[in-house]
């Protein structure tokens, strides 16, 4: 059975890739949005690790820009890359081949057999595909998202960054009824690497090992330098709750604010049957995060020890 995966290729979606990998499913494609960087450098980092991991799975090019608004990344945190680093960078490598996502996407959906879509980014290019091929998007069995937050934000005191960098992405996919699966901030933070978690990695001895140390020792500076003893290991949650059952899940109704300067792209969270007509969503509410922590960081080490 093989997945698909929709990912602003940063160094956590790139880790997240690994546990996909490492639990033995066939990617069936990718597709690249923009999100930790612009499109343009999210396309270079897809060629670099293309390059590095030996990568053999379709790439296509998806959105560039949010539905509504402006352009939106987390280079202000990550830098210009979006992939920060104590030493070695992913490698410069040729263009990626021209492919539409968007075209791959329907092609794919086209197909027969379950259609799980694990989503690391703003939900932009599966908006797309709701909008203009609805047939296609119903097709969607299983769409886990990291994104959005059931207490708090990141990006915003309001907004977790997925869904502040494009809000209205996120409305039109709740709106089309898709089987979503949030795996949001607060689920995300129960899982965390440390310092400490590096050294194994370097230590694995592949060709690889020094890169994926340098890069995992990078995504940890982001909180260390900010006082903080460990960096939540956000998207390779989402591969962990899309490939395992160490993830529990609760219906919810989701709803994301749009209007409001000071809390657009607030993911509203209601867990109260009697409070809703209807849930719309599952949302991530228990997490062996020991388990999780363990299986990202299992996938690192098999990639390093290659």
């Amino acid at each position: 059975m093989g997945v698909w995966i929709d990912t602003d290729m940063g160094f956590d979606d790139i880790a997240a890739i690994m546990v996909v990998q490492s639990a033995g499913l066939a990617i069936d494609g990718i597709s690249l949005v923009f999100g930790n960087a612009t499109l343009q450098a999210v396309c270079r980092n897809a060629a670099g690790a293309v390059s590095a991991f030996g990568w053999s799975m379709p790439i296509h090019q998806g959105r560039a820009m949010p539905v509504l608004g402006a352009l939106e990344t987390a280079q202000c945190i990550l830098g210009d890359s979006g992939i920060p680093t104590v030493g070695q960078s992913l490698p410069d490598a040729p263009a990626l081949p021209k492919s539409d996502a968007f075209a791959a996407l329907c092609n794919w959906l086209e197909g027969a057999g379950e259609k799980r879509i694990l989503a690391l980014g703003p939900l932009t290019n599966i908006a797309a595909l709701c909008l203009a091929r609805p047939d296609l998007a119903a097709k969607i069995s299983d769409l886990t998202w990291m994104g959005g937050g059931v207490t708090s934000g990141n990006h915003t005191a309001s907004a977790e960054f997925n869904a502040f960098a494009d809000p209205e992405a996120l409305a039109i996919v709740l709106s089309h009824g898709l089987p979503l699966r949030m795996v949001d901030l607060d689920a995300c933070r129960k899982v965390m690497a440390s310092l400490d978690d590096v050294l194994p990695i370097r230590n694995a001895g592949g060709k690889n090992a020094g890169l994926i140390a340098d890069l995992l020792e990078g995504f940890i500076g982001i909180a260390t330098s900010r006082g903080r003893a460990a960096m939540a290991l956000y998207d390779p949650v989402a591969a962990v709750a899309f490939t395992s059952g160490l993830i529990g899940w609760r219906q919810a109704r989701i709803d994301v604010e749009l209007h409001s300067t000071l809390t657009r792209g607030r993911t509203v969270v209601e867990l109260r049957a009697g409070k809703v007509e209807a849930f719309n969503a599952h949302v991530a509410e228990t997490v062996q995060a020991e388990g999780a922590k363990v299986a990202v960081l299992e996938a690192l080490r098999r990639e390093a020890a290659r």
